[in-house]
This record gives C-alpha cells, sequence and structure tokens, in this order.
C-alpha cells in the first residue's frame, strides 16, 4: 500500500478492512466507465459481508487531528482486532467481466490507423438517400455526322467512279502514289476476288495483281475455269499502296481502309457478283468487320455472308509465294467457293 494512501484520514483503516474481509482492490480498464464497474461489483461487495455484521465506517467516531499528529500505530489499535471476530468467509472467485458491446461503452478507445468504434453504431443504410447526379452536357458525345460523300459514292455510275478515285484525297495514301489501281475485268461478272491493296508492280502500272503475285492468281482462275477479264473482276480494299517508312509495302491501317471502303462497296453493287473471295487476311477482316488480330486459319473452311452475298476466305497469292506449302490448303478454299456458286439460284 502505497504511503500517501496511508497518510489520508481514514483511508488506511479502510482498506485493511477491507482486506481483512477478502475484497481486494478493483482495477479498472481505462476504456470502461468507472460507474458501471463500480454497479458490477457492489452487489458481490455486499454480499459478501453481510455474514460479518461489521460496523459500518460511518458509525466510527471520525478522528479530528491533524495527519501528521495521527500515527498509523494509533489508527490500527482503534479498529476491532480481527482475532474477535470470526474468521471471514473467502469470497468466491469473481468471474472475469463478461465482453461488453461496443455501443454500450462510454469511453471508446480508437485502434491506430482504423476508424473509430462509434462508426459502426451508426445505421449507414438507414441514413443515407439517394442522390442523382446529374448528367454533364459537356461529357455527352458528340454525335457523328455522316460523311457526305459516302452518299454521293453510293450513287455513281462506272465512269463517276473511276474519275473519282483517280483524284481521291480522302486519306494519306494519295501523297506516295504513282497511280490509283481501281480494278480491272468483267463489270457484270459472277467472281469478284478481293485483294488487300496494290504493292510495288501494282502502284507503277495502275492494275491489280500483276508480278509474280500476279501470275499465281491467274493460275489460280484457270484452274477454276475462269481467267482475267472474263466472267471475273479483281479489285482491292484501298485503291493506293500502303508503304512504310522505309518505303516498302504494308497493311492498309483501319482508317485508310475506312474511307477507302466506299469505292469497293459500290464496285460490289455495280458487279452484283454471285460469289465472293478474299484473298488474305486484310481483305477478310476488312469486309466482314472482324478483330485484326483474327488469322486467315480461323476464317479458312466457312462460308461467310457480306451483304446476303456468299464470302469464301483463303490466302493471298503473295503470301502462297512464301509459304508453297499452303498451296493445297488453298485449292481446297476455292472448291469450296467453286461448290457454293453452283448451289447459288440464277
Amino acid at each position: 500500500m502505497s504511503e500517501e494512501l496511508k497518510q489520508e484520514s481514514g483511508f488506511g483503516s479502510s482498506l485493511e478492512l477491507l482486506d481483512a474481509l477478502g475484497i481486494g482492490p478493483v482495477w479498472v480498464r481505462r476504456e470502461l466507465a468507472v460507474e458501471e464497474v463500480v454497479a458490477q461489483e457492489a452487489p458481490q461487495a455486499l454480499a459478501a459481508a453481510e455474514p460479518e455484521a461489521a460496523p459500518a465506517p460511518a458509525q466510527r467516531p471520525a478522528v479530528r487531528a491533524p495527519v501528521e499528529t495521527v500515527p498509523d500505530e494509533a489508527l490500527a489499535a482503534a479498529a476491532p482486532a480481527p482475532a474477535q471476530r470470526p474468521a471471514p468467509t473467502p469470497a468466491p472467485a469473481m468471474a472475469p467481466p463478461a465482453a461488453r458491446p461496443p455501443e454500450r461503452r462510454t469511453a471508446p478507445v480508437e485502434d491506430e490507423g482504423g476508424p473509430p468504434s462509434w462508426l459502426d453504431e451508426m445505421d449507414f443504410a438507414s441514413s443515407m438517400e439517394p442522390v442523382l447526379i446529374p448528367d454533364d452536357d459537356n461529357d455527352e458525345e458528340a454525335p457523328v455526322q455522316a460523311d457526305p460523300m459516302v452518299a454521293k459514292i453510293a450513287a455513281m455510275d462506272w465512269a463517276q467512279l473511276k474519275e473519282t478515285v483517280s483524284d481521291c484525297r480522302r486519306c494519306g495514301l494519295c501523297n506516295g502514289r504513282k497511280n490509283t489501281v481501281f480494278g480491272v475485268g468483267d463489270e457484270k461478272a459472277k467472281w469478284l476476288f478481293i485483294g488487300e491493296g496494290p504493292g510495288r508492280n501494282e502502284d507503277i502500272q495502275g492494275e491489280p495483281f500483276v508480278g509474280p503475285a500476279g501470275k499465281l492468281l491467274d493460275n489460280m482462275l484457270m484452274a477454276m475455269g475462269l481467267k482475267r477479264g472474263d466472267n471475273a473482276y479483281i479489285g482491292n480494299i484501298v485503291k493506293c499502296r500502303p508503304t512504310d517508312d522505309n518505303g516498302r509495302d504494308r497493311p492498309p491501317s483501319p482508317q485508310e481502309v475506312a474511307s477507302c471502303l466506299p469505292y469497293l462497296q459500290r464496285q460490289i453493287a455495280l458487279i452484283q457478283p454471285t460469289v465472293l473471295v478474299a484473298l488474305g487476311k486484310t481483305a477478310a477482316i476488312s469486309l466482314l468487320g472482324m478483330d485484326p488480330s483474327t488469322p486467315v486459319s480461323r476464317l479458312r473452311g466457312t462460308v461467310h455472308r457480306y451483304q446476303d452475298l456468299p464470302l469464301v476466305v483463303t490466302y493471298h497469292p503473295a503470301y502462297l509465294l512464301r509459304t508453297l506449302n499452303d498451296k493445297s490448303k488453298t485449292w481446297a478454299d476455292l472448291c469450296l467457293a467453286m461448290s457454293t456458286y453452283q448451289r447459288q439460284p440464277g
């Protein structure tokens, strides 16, 4: 027991009395309210003190002498001797205080780095109301304006279409071209073969599929019973040669395809072919509107549809010149196209 507590008037004898009764001091956690702890422990203290009938502290005469003139021995002699009282009944073991729900704490402790405990007591679901956030007029997407040139192209005849293509400036490919490559063949053909775009030889001569790739295509047509200019028409997705910074051929970009595709669409409408054959990946994905990463191998062997017209996909002749083993696959594609052609009415 601390010496300062012993020197307080009546406090030391009270603590000794509690010790004699078998009741020790109650230590209270800092976050619990003192009045709640006292309310919990008071019934147990009263129950333990009933058999002894100890005199209440208020019935003993108050000590008026100053604290420094009354020694602790005199205060101890004034209290009843423990030997004259029956032995105190041992107090039952006190059960640890039950865990209290957070909402009954009057002095909650906040964990470091975490939210305060009183947040758990709030019913946000019942207190919050839906809030309507007004739309920002500036975030609205502007309506896509239709290209007036597309409507004009869709109404052109062959002469107007050829003249418009020769003077076309709809994309940047016009800056590096020598000639536009409109297309060649029978304008009433039942077969329409569509490639990617003109290469170096095509750009010089102004005709599609010339040079080694053109000769291979002519052999393919001959195997089908066709020839260039007779019941067959040959065109490209773009009409000007696409090149990279080093002057080498490259596939056209989606923007270049979108600018030039209305010309091919008008050619298809004027020719009215029975079957379309897409030569290579660029032609296939441009006509079918598919993902650019789609390989030709996934498009082969199936009859696709373009504006209600059957479309068969095969390899480009320039690719076959580099990969001779795939020529047999191309012949299988052409056989599929011929069987599809025979099933068409008229």
